[in-house]
């Protein structure tokens, strides 16, 4: 295609992300003059609804911001106010959030790999015509999601927005035969997810590469999900309350959602590819095998692989579930004690999408009165922009279709979740 040629491309909406969001791309002379990754969804102000509440509100409120991830904003949520409010949960308790956190990864990860984001390696436009020419591999896949609802059920009570969870522990504690009873689908789910590993590092992954600044938790006994220190690929190894002297947030003018950025100015990638990066040794050694097996490198640089790195977490996560779910014991009680006092607490998790991160300050009354909340999409907004510009210079005598088809792909490697972020794709391309 002559780099001369001027063209538009626009397409609507971003299918097969959760969200609306647009990509304004301007080449000229084949060269890229213009690039922006937009999220138009207006904010929802989350942050300032939750100023005045009392402590206790704040794991409900938070879990609205995503039907996807709920789990996300509970945890850290209510992590963040444990620590302002100088307690912790442990034992059983602790076990029962592990067990609900895998639950999420495994409804989520899934939902993405399988309905979302493998229609683009298998040349579909979406999971339903996957499913008339693939209706065994549709079905396992909603057959593993709805184990993940499953538990989500059992343990926060339904499987979108949980209700169970709160700031301390839970409402009401699970009976030993609810969890257990889990215990076979799980096994039925480890060997199924070790054969779809196995399928979807099969695919052929577009060319690109990138050297990330990967950034995740760290925990010193396990795959860090719940709990643990913040570590990098550069060197960083701080405790969660360091975050903001690390991480920040810029406005952009093209964006409704706030860049987040390193101290050095520049990107960082939070996520799967992070997480499997700097903490592959504390997988289950089947994740690990099976990972080797595939032929999936060490360190991984291709974004376009992220969607293997969703399955293997997904079997760590099915594993380490049937592990909680045999080991399970009722708490003694079901929440630690609490008094309400002025505080200051940071709360930080692993959702899905990368690392969530919570700040707030609370009066002598045990209310808020100050709020942060920095969602994995919006960190990795700016990391984003970056892979499509590197995409785009490496595919840009693509067909227009083909180009848009190829960056909407490079955006689904992130599974973004726009509306946590606002707080996608209307695609423009001019060529002159």
């Amino acid at each position: 295609m002559a780099k001369t040629t001027s063209r538009i491309i626009k397409v609507d909406e971003l299918a097969r992300v959760e969200g609306e969001g647009a990509l304004k791309l301007r080449i000229s002379q084949g060269e890229i003059k213009d690039l922006q990754f937009r999220i138009h969804e207006p904010p929802r102000f989350f942050e300032a609804l939750l100023r005045g509440r009392i402590y206790a509100d704040a794991p409900d409120i938070t879990s609205r911001i995503c039907g996807i991830c709920p789990v996300a904003y509970i945890m850290g949520s209510s992590q963040a106010m444990e620590d302002a409010l100088g307690v912790r949960v442990t034992g059983p308790l602790r076990d029962l959030r592990r067990l609900v956190y895998c639950a999420e990864w495994i409804e989520s990860h899934v939902l993405h790999v399988f309905l979302l984001h493998a229609p683009d390696f298998l040349g579909y436009q979406d999971a339903i015509l996957i499913s008339k020419d693939h209706p065994e591999l549709v079905a396992t896949a909603l057959r593993l999601k709805k184990l993940g609802n499953r538990i989500l059920e059992v343990i926060g009570g339904r499987a979108i927005h949980p209700v169970n969870l709160k700031v301390g522990g839970v409402h009401k504690i699970p009976s030993k035969a609810e969890v257990q009873s889990l215990a076979e689908e799980l096994k039925w789910a480890i060997e199924t997810s070790e054969g779809l590993v196995k399928a979807v590092s099969a695919f052929d992954f577009p060319d690109y590469s990138y050297d990330y600044n990967c950034v995740a938790m760290r925990h010193s006994d396990e795959y860090a999900i719940c709990e643990g220190r913040l570590v990098s690929s550069k060197g960083l190894d701080i405790d969660i309350a360091s975050f903001e002297e690390h991480f920040s947030e810029e406005h952009v003018s093209h964006s409704n959602a706030l860049h987040g950025v390193a101290d050095t100015g520049k990107p960082y990638l939070v996520g799967p590819i992070a997480r499997y990066n700097l903490n592959f040794e504390q997988l289950s050694p089947l994740a690990q095998a099976t990972a080797k097996d595939c032929g999936l490198p060490r360190m991984i640089d291709n974004p376009f692989m992220s969607i293997a790195v969703r399955m293997v977490e997904v079997l760590y996560t099915c594993q380490e579930a049937l592990r909680l779910v045999e080991n399970y014991e009722e708490p003694d009680a079901a929440c630690v004690e609490i008094t309400p006092r002025a505080g200051e607490g940071f709360g930080c998790t692993e959702a899905p999408r990368g690392i969530c991160y919570h700040h707030y300050k609370l009066d002598d009354q045990g209310r808020i009165t100050f709020a942060k909340i920095m969602p994995p999409t919006s960190q990795n907004q700016k990391q984003i922009e970056r892979d499509l510009w590197g995409v785009v210079e490496r595919y840009m005598d693509l067909s227009d279709d083909d180009l848009k088809w190829r960056c909407e792909q490079a955006i689904r490697n992130y599974d973004p979740c726009i509306s946590c972020a606002t707080h996608f794709l209307k695609l423009t391309v001019d060529r002159d």
